[in-house]
């Protein structure tokens, strides 16, 4: 009997070209040049059993990264479950951030790390800062902490509700991407949303409930003249320069991302 070539599979999945070749790529357990060689080639019976199972749970909207199992962020390969928040490139402000203003030998914060990559990324970069990483979810610190060792990036994880049980305060940054969308958010009903953890995702009625708490627990746990860099909501920036401002941060701005959109809002504990 013969098989469908792996350009045929491609076309009849119905997905985007790029999305099915990727699928393609990971069922074959190939790489993309392999697949451009070979595309006229019969697809081995099993494998083709993999990849229709792959294709349809695309089809019925389950994001790729929790398919694929990663997600590149900052350069790196990132594993990624259910468990965790898939990381996206708008993120990518707030690691900057980060690093621009992490002193010589300088202690981060990166509170609700989910798959660990914040802290990770800027451990990365900057081998002789001390990276402290927090999550309320197991599931998600196990995640965070594979990807760590598998990346050898030193960071110390520690289970912890907010900035509650998080040792050792004195951070000259804290960084955080919480969850910041509205409850009832018809977004949370659609695409990759639908498929992500809810705690990482929606908290409160207008989304702020875990900032508010950030800015709150933020002046104990930062020395004075550190950073507190806060991701939000495309509609949030005016509200979270406001909280900033009137729980006494200084130098309070708030940063667009690459798409222009109103990403991180940042101020200085004077």
């Amino acid at each position: 009997m013969n098989m469908p070539t792996w350009r045929e599979l491609i076309a009849a999945s119905g997905l985007p070209r790029a999305e099915a070749r990727g699928l393609a790529v990971h069922a074959a357990q190939r790489n993309a040049a392999w697949l451009i060689a070979h595309d006229t080639d019969e697809a081995e019976p099993g494998v083709v059993a993999v990849l229709r199972d792959l294709l349809a749970r695309r089809q019925r909207g389950e994001p790729l990264a929790y398919i694929i199992g990663e997600r590149e962020f900052y350069g790196l390969s990132l594993r990624v479950t259910p468990e965790v928040l898939i990381p996206r490139p708008e993120t990518e402000l707030l690691v900057e951030l980060a690093i621009e203003r992490l002193p010589k030998n300088g202690r981060l914060l990166d509170v609700g790390t989910g798959s660990g990559a914040i802290a990770i990324a800027v451990a990365v970069q900057r081998p002789d800062a001390q990276i402290v990483a927090c999550d309320i979810s197991p599931g998600a610190l196990a995640v965070a902490r594979d990807n760590a060792e598998r990346l050898g990036a030193d960071v110390h994880f520690v289970a912890s509700d907010g900035m509650t049980d998080v040792p050792g305060r004195a951070f000259d940054v804290i960084a955080s991407n919480p969850p910041y969308i509205a409850e009832g958010d018809p977004h949370l009903s659609q695409g990759d949303l639908r498929f992500e953890p809810a705690i990482a995702l929606h908290c409160g009625r207008d989304g702020l409930d875990m900032i508010r708490r950030l800015v709150r627990d933020a002046h104990a746990a930062l020395r004075p003249g550190g950073w507190l860099l806060c991701e939000h909501g495309y509609d949030q920036g005016e509200a979270c320069v406001s909280l900033w401002r009137s729980t006494g941060f200084g130098a309070v701005e708030d940063r667009r991302d690459l798409a222009g959109m109103a990403r991180v809002c940042i101020g200085l504990k004077q």
